[in-house]
């Protein structure tokens, strides 16, 4: 066993596969550097180096994290959102610890949390939404004031230890955890209170917090609710308008008690009006969920020809607004010198990303989406090929070309020009 484990001499069980295992994930997923600057690529330059240095470290006991890099994204409803980007070294070594832990705690979470879970993802947590709304015509919309700023460190190390009895994972989570952050203006050092919203581990322990603050709690004091949680995303489906709220001001006081706080300004009760609910004027109609809106709108039935008023989700106006501005961004209508192979290949890798996201549920109406980018790609033929200097004559160009190359965009299969 001591040989399996690498640890004649050394007093934590962490062997040098597991920290390669590591390093092949994180560099899969790839990432930039952090505050030492050393991207994947300086790492690799040196790997084995790099990869038995680490791997000493945690096997003795005496690794420490480096400061975690802060990066502000601003965000597309306004306001900026903070993310704690860990070095290389760092990414691996909090990967090892969490392929450890993760099947345990996989083993205790609820079917009704999806994020950054293995083998569950988005669209099957909205999926449960669309199949919820048709039997709960009530939704708490619900909004965690700033989740991974104010986790608890006192409170989620005690739902570790209900499950980790290994003092050299704790001592390496709470190393993470209480990890300075550099910012611009320097340093700052963490008061018992958040987790890297960026940090590999951070979603696996963001999702033991909320199993006990949410999860268990909710299924076992409100059995009759549905809800489903995608990280601090969370839907709770109510039967009536009067449980509801009191499930609402529940929810309230159990996040007070466990240190966190609801976002009032977005925290809503919707009501989810189709063809058999009568409308409620006081009520909202609709709510956003994991980059989809949920609101009545008409669907073809089944039976007949005709149509009814239901309730199911489509593309959201703030996903929309977020992808439109992003190819603003790119700005290659001023890239004169691209061929229009090298155009589609910029454009084609978002654009999957896209449809393989949005496509997935029936709902999805790329049509004004991708009239806007034929509109941008029109504009960069009429800035390349100044013969063709008006909008008509770039678009009849571009006909041309679907007509004799029709996959070179991707986008052109779902839309026309």
């Amino acid at each position: 066993m001591t040989e399996l484990f690498e640890t004649k001499s050394k007093p934590v069980p962490i062997t040098k596969d597991m920290v390669r295992e590591a390093y092949r994930k994180v560099r899969s997923n790839k990432g930039s550097a952090g505050v030492d600057e050393v991207s994947l690529q300086t790492f690799d330059e040196n790997v084995s180096k790099n990869l038995y240095r680490l791997w000493n470290r945690m096997a003795s006991g005496s690794y420490f994290p480096m400061p975690v890099k802060e990066v502000i994204i601003p965000k597309s409803t306004g306001g900026e959102r903070k993310l704690g980007i860990p070095g290389i070294s760092d990414r691996i070594a909090q990967e090892v610890v969490k392929t450890y832990l993760e099947p345990r705690l996989e083993a205790v979470f609820l079917p009704q949390s999806y994020g950054y879970r293995p083998h569950r993802n988005a669209h099957q947590a909205l999926e449960q939404v669309r199949e919820n709304v048709r039997h709960y015509a009530w939704v708490i919309d619900m909004d965690i004031k700033s989740f991974f700023d104010e986790v608890n460190h006192e409170l989620l190390m005690k739902a570790i230890d209900k499950h980790v009895p290994e003092k050299w994972v704790k001592m390496y989570i709470r190393r993470w955890l209480e990890a300075p952050v550099q910012t611009k203006d320097g340093l700052v050092f963490k008061k018992g209170q958040g987790t890297p919203q960026g940090g590999v581990i951070s979603p696996l322990l963001a999702n033991l917090f909320l199993h006990y603050v949410l999860d268990k709690w909710l299924a076992k004091t409100f059995p009759t609710v549905r809800f489903v949680r995608y990280a601090d995303d969370v839907v709770v489906h109510c039967i009536s308008e009067k449980q509801s709220h009191y499930v609402l001001e529940g929810i309230r006081l159990r996040l007070q008690e466990c240190k966190l706080r609801l976002s009032e300004e977005k925290t809503k009760i919707t009501y989810c009006q189709d063809y058999r609910r009568q409308g409620r004027k006081d009520y909202p109609k609709k709510f956003d969920f994991l980059g989809h809106t949920f609101k009545p709108m008409s669907k073809k039935s089944n039976r007949n020809n005709g149509v009814f008023l239901g309730y199911d989700c489509q593309m959201s106006m703030k996903s929309r607004t977020r992808i439109i501005s992003e190819w603003k961004q790119m700005n290659f209508q001023r890239e004169s010198t691209w061929t229009m192979q090298d155009l589609a290949t910029l454009v084609n890798a978002k654009t999957r990303g896209i449809i393989n996201y949005f496509g997935k549920v029936k709902t999805f109406s790329p049509g004004k989406l991708f009239r806007h980018l034929d509109y941008r790609i029109a504009k960069w033929v009429k800035n390349k090929f100044k013969r063709l200097h008006s909008y008509q004559k770039a678009y009849d160009w571009l006909r041309n070309i679907k007509s004799g190359y029709p996959n070179i965009f991707v986008h052109w299969s779902l839309s026309k020009i």
